[in-house]
């Protein structure tokens, strides 16, 4: 709430606050602003301290006023007429990530204020602080093999330590990957990247699953992909809308997070795995597994990338969710076919990437301490998703998909992305439905990270703001 200070009024912290929303987008061109007597119920001031910061805002060109309509932010830049909606198993356009939506994705990684975050996309910093991550560092900052490392460029492929050791893990879960196949990079989103410029050119159609993250189908409209959008389900991907868009699209591309899908938690199952790979042979489409969330997973989860052998398959994974977000590793595995474009793509790009984090996480692997770690977090993390489900549905909300995984697709009951804009107020970023779509419809879904929604404070907070 906004409090009276000597050095500013409250018509001016309102206004304040409203100008750096707009600024940063977080308030986009053409939303409505809450009505004045709304505003000042919302803030607990008088209508005519909301008055005159609508007033200031007018005067700074960030609002117009529409009669009998209320006060509207303003477009500073033409926008180019809305896509007309479309049936189930139509393209959408090439359109870039919208600025709003990015704001709040950058707030999902930064935290904005002290208060546990809800709409965080990762595990908050002490889940993540150990004793071995800075052994395995001192191990290679000697300064004979600190400058063994560093003082010449890398593998292209990547470290090869790393690699030998990936591919054991991969082994573990029935991913016949040797070290020849893989390539390391900057994590797991870079290597998204690289399998969609090698394999894909401007203009081609790719089906990702919806609700799906944000980032993906920003990166693909960035680099003028045309986005099929595929319900996803709680057996897998919906096979009829593939199949539709297979035959009167011809799709390159399946992009697909099958185990812990993020925001749902829903994982494959073998019969839709076998049905998907059908697919891919009889239309000639390769399929780009995500297995950001492998760590949580757990070992016998059904993945296509183990059901194909790496024939139409590539396999995406990364260590920012469990181990070290900064470290900034990911990798491919990609069929051997395949192998020589993919790198190649990777090193126009970065030439190669960091050895010393590469030949650290190795050791971590190696030594057992990674799986010891995910092993201490999922169990953390059981706790945590039983405390927030209690939370959430004691607070009237009820769940979309069967809570699992660091993450819960929530049903609040109310427009999220106005909610969205209230908890803001109260020093909380929600992660609302509508971001988790290419379209961005309206939604009274929200994602909620487990981890970080087990405060009670925030659920007495969002119960009084949600109304």
């Amino acid at each position: 709430m906004l409090t009276r200070t000597p050095t500013q009024s409250l018509t001016g912290q309102l206004a304040d606050r409203f100008a750096e929303r707009i600024r940063t987008r977080l308030l986009p061109p053409g939303t409505r602003l809450p009505s004045v007597r709304e505003c000042a119920r919302q803030q607990g001031v008088s209508p005519h301290t909301v008055v005159a910061a609508y007033d200031q805002l007018l005067a700074q060109g960030l609002v117009e006023a529409r009669r009998q309509r209320g006060f509207f932010v303003r477009d500073a830049a033409p926008v180019p007429p809305p896509a007309r909606a479309g049936t189930q198993a139509t393209a959408v356009p090439a359109a870039g990530v919208p600025a709003d939506a990015s704001s709040l994705i950058r707030g999902m990684f930064h935290s904005h204020s002290d208060k546990p975050q809800p709409g965080m996309g990762v595990f908050p910093p002490d889940w993540m602080d150990s004793t071995f991550m800075p052994t395995s560092l001192r191990r290679l900052t000697g300064t004979r093999a600190l400058q063994e490392i560093s003082l010449q460029y890398g593998e292209p492929a990547g470290d090869g330590a790393l690699r030998r050791s990936l591919s054991q893990k991969l082994m573990g879960i029935n991913i016949p990957a040797g070290p020849d196949q893989i390539v390391t990079t900057v994590g797991a989103t870079h290597a998204l990247d690289i399998v969609s410029r090698a394999l894909l050119r401007a203009g081609d159609p790719v089906m990702v699953e919806e609700p799906g993250w944000a980032i993906e189908f920003a990166r693909l409209e960035a680099l003028g992909m045309r986005i099929l959008p595929v319900p996803r389900r709680a057996d897998g991907p919906d096979l009829a809308v593939m199949a539709q868009y297979c035959e009167s699209h011809k799709p390159k591309l399946f992009v697909s997070v099958s185990v812990l899908h993020n925001p749902t938690g829903y994982s494959l199952t073998p019969g839709s795995a076998h049905r998907v790979l059908q697919l891919a042979n009889q239309h000639d489409f390769h399929i780009v597994e995500d297995d950001t969330y492998s760590h949580l997973a757990p070992e016998h989860a059904t993945r296509l990338c183990a059901l194909d052998g790496l024939q139409r398959t590539i396999y995406v994974s990364g260590f920012a969710k469990i181990l070290a977000p900064n470290w900034r590793i990911g990798f491919l595995a990609a069929p051997p076919a395949l192998f020589g474009r993919l790198l190649e793509t990777k090193l126009l790009a970065t030439l190669t990437t960091p050895a010393l984090f590469e030949r650290a996480l190795a050791w971590c692997i190696d030594q057992g301490q990674l799986r010891r770690h995910a092993d201490r977090v999922r169990l953390r993390l059981d706790g945590a998703r039983a405390r927030t489900v209690k939370l959430a549905l004691t607070h009237g909300c009820t769940f979309a998909s069967e809570p699992a995984g660091l993450f819960g697709w929530v049903d609040t009951g109310v427009d999220t992305d106005a909610l969205t804009q209230r908890m803001l107020d109260e020093g909380y970023l929600l992660a609302p439905g509508s971001l988790f779509h290419a379209r961005r419809p309206p939604s009274t879904l929200m994602r909620i990270n487990f981890a970080t929604a087990q405060d009670a404070t925030f659920w007495k907070v969002f119960a009084r703001v949600r109304g």
